[in-house]
C-alpha cells in the first residue's frame, strides 16, 4: 500500500472514530433528554389526575375523561390509576386496567416517587395527600413520539456519517496527494541520477517552507556530494594504481625483451635480471600495500591487546640497521597504570602504520639527518610525535597527501608510490586514533598519532 493510501485511510479512520463518538454522545444525550422529558410529563399527568379527581370530591370517571380530552393532551396507550394507602384501587378504568404489583405500590408509599416500566409503557407512581387521606397515583403511557424522534435522529446521523466519510475520503486523498507531491518530485529527480550524472542535485525549492522535504532534499544532496567525491577518488585511485602497476611491469618486460633479442654475455644477463628483479620486487611491495589498504578498511581488524610503547619499539626494530640508528625515541610522561597504554587491534597492521611513518620520515630527511620520535601520555591520550628535518610539504599539497598515489612535486624524485601515508591514516583511524600532519616546505614534517 502506498503512503498516500495509508495516510488517506488513517485520516479517514481517525475522523470516523471521532465523528462516531460525537454522534453517539449526541444520541445518548438526546435519548436521556427524551426520557427525562417524558417522565416529567407523566409526573405532571399524575399531579393533575390527583388534583382533578381527588380535590373535586369523587369526580366521576366519565367526567374526568371528558375533562382530559378537552384540556389535556392525550398520551399513547395512557393508563391512569389511583390507590389508597391500603393499596386498594380508587380510580381504574375497566377497559384499560393494568395490574400493578403490590411491592411497587408499597415502594411508592415509602419513596414517595418511583419510575418504572409496565411492558412497553413508562410509568411513574407518586404519593398524594389531600383532605380525604393518602393516595398513590400511577400514570403510564408509551413514548411513541420520543421513539420516533430518536429513530429520525438516527437516520439523519447515519446519513451525515456516510456522507461525511465520503467527503473526508476525497479530501484525504487530495490532501495526501498534495502533501506527498514534493516527495514524489524528489523521488523522480533522484531516480534520474546515475553514476554518470553524480554532479546533478535535487532541487531544494520543491517545498515552499523549510520543512522535512527541504531537509530530505539537502540530505540527498550531501549524500550525492559524498558519492561524487568517492567516485572521483576511486577513479583517480584506479587510474594511478593502473599506472603504478603498469610501470614496473613495462620496465621488466622491456628489459627482458631486449635481453632476449640476441645472444649476450653472462654478465649482461645478470644485470638485466637484477634490474627486472628490482622492478618486480617494487611491484610486489605495491601490491602488498594495496592489499593492506583494503584490509585497513575492514571493520574486523582484530581485538588483540597491544601496548603502544612496545609497538613503537617494534616498528623501530623493523627498520634496516643503518636507518634504525637515525631514529631517536624519547619517552615523556607516562601514566601510573600501564593499562592506559593498551589498545585493542591488529598488531601487524598497526606496526605497519608506524613503520610507514618512520620510513617516510627517514626517506625524506636525507641520509644523515636524525628522526626524533617522542612518546608521552597526557590528557588521557597517548601521543606519538615523529619529527623529521627533510624536504617538507607545501601548504597546497598538504591536504592531498592522504589520497592514495598522490605525490607532491618535490617528492617525485624520491622512490615511492604514494600509498604509505593513506595506509597509515586508515589503519590508525580503524583503531580509533587520529593522524595529523604539520609541515613547512624545506624545514621538515611532524606526524602526530593520538590514541
Amino acid at each position: 500500500m502506498t503512503i498516500r493510501n495509508r495516510l488517506t485511510w488513517l485520516f479517514l479512520g481517525i475522523v470516523a472514530v471521532i465523528l462516531l463518538a460525537a454522534m453517539s454522545a449526541v444520541y445518548i444525550l438526546q435519548a436521556d433528554y427524551t426520557q427525562e422529558e417524558f417522565q416529567q410529563r407523566l409526573r405532571d399527568r399524575a399531579q393533575v389526575t390527583g388534583y382533578v379527581f381527588l380535590e373535586e370530591d369523587e369526580l366521576r370517571a366519565v367526567a374526568f375523561r371528558a375533562f382530559q380530552r378537552r384540556y389535556m393532551r392525550t398520551l399513547t396507550n395512557e393508563v391512569l390509576q389511583i390507590y389508597d394507602d391500603k393499596l386498594q384501587p380508587r380510580f381504574i378504568e375497566e377497559d384499560e386496567r393494568v395490574k400493578i404489583a403490590d411491592h411497587i405500590l408499597a415502594r411508592i408509599l415509602v419513596e414517595k416517587e418511583v419510575y418504572f416500566r409496565l411492558g412497553v409503557r413508562q410509568a411513574v407512581g407518586i404519593f398524594y395527600r389531600d383532605n380525604q387521606g393518602q393516595f398513590i397515583i400511577v400514570a403510564a403511557a408509551e413514548n411513541q413520539s420520543g421513539k420516533a424522534r430518536l429513530h429520525y435522529l438516527i437516520s439523519i446521523m447515519a446519513s451525515i456519517f456516510v456522507g461525511s466519510l465520503l467527503v473526508i475520503y476525497v479530501a484525504g486523498r487530495v490532501f495526501a496527494g498534495r502533501a506527498l507531491a514534493p516527495i514524489a518530485a524528489v523521488n523522480d529527480q533522484v531516480d534520474r541520477i546515475t553514476t554518470q550524472d553524480l554532479h546533478l542535485r535535487v532541487d531544494v525549492g520543491l517545498s515552499t517552507e523549510q520543512d522535512e522535504i527541504t531537509r530530505l532534499a539537502r540530505t540527498f544532496n550531501r549524500m550525492l556530494a559524498r558519492l561524487e567525491n568517492g567516485f572521483e577518488t576511486q577513479q583517480t585511485f584506479v587510474s594511478n594504481a593502473s599506472h603504478e602497476l603498469r610501470t614496473p611491469l613495462t620496465a621488466a618486460i622491456g628489459e627482458l625483451q631486449v635481453l632476449m633479442s640476441r645472444q649476450r654475455e653472462p654478465e649482461h644477463y645478470r644485470e638485466v635480471v637484477t634490474s627486472a628483479l628490482h622492478e618486480l620486487t617494487g611491484l610486489k611491495t605495491l601490491i602488498n600495500s594495496l592489499l593492506e589498504l583494503t584490509q585497513a578498511e575492514d571493520s574486523t581488524i582484530g581485538k588483540e591487546e597491544l601496548r603502544l610503547d612496545e609497538l613503537l619499539w617494534e616498528a623501530r626494530e623493523a627498520l634496516l640497521p643503518e636507518q634504525r640508528r637515525r631514529v631517536q625515541i624519547v619517552l615523556g610522561a607516562l601514566p601510573p597504570d600501564p593499562e592506559h597504554l593498551v589498545i585493542r587491534g591488529n598488531r601487524q597492521l598497526l606496526s605497519r602504520a608506524l613503520t610507514n611513518l618512520l620510513d617516510n620520515a627517514l626517506k625524506y630527511s636525507g641520509t644523515d639527518r636524525p628522526v626524533l620520535v617522542q612518546f608521552d601520555f597526557r590528557g588521557g591520550h597517548s601521543h606519538i610525535r615523529i619529527q623529521d628535518h627533510g624536504i617538507g610539504i607545501s601548504e597546497q599539497a598538504l591536504p592531498l597527501v592522504f589520497q592514495p598515489f598522490y605525490r607532491a612535486n618535490n617528492a617525485r624524485g624520491i622512490s615511492g608510490h604514494g600509498v604509505g601515508l593513506p595506509l597509515a591514516r586508515r589503519i590508525v583511524e580503524a583503531h580509533g586514533g587520529q593522524l595529523h600532519l604539520t609541515s613547512e616546505l624545506g624545514t621538515g614534517t611532524l606526524a602526530e598519532v593520538v590514541f
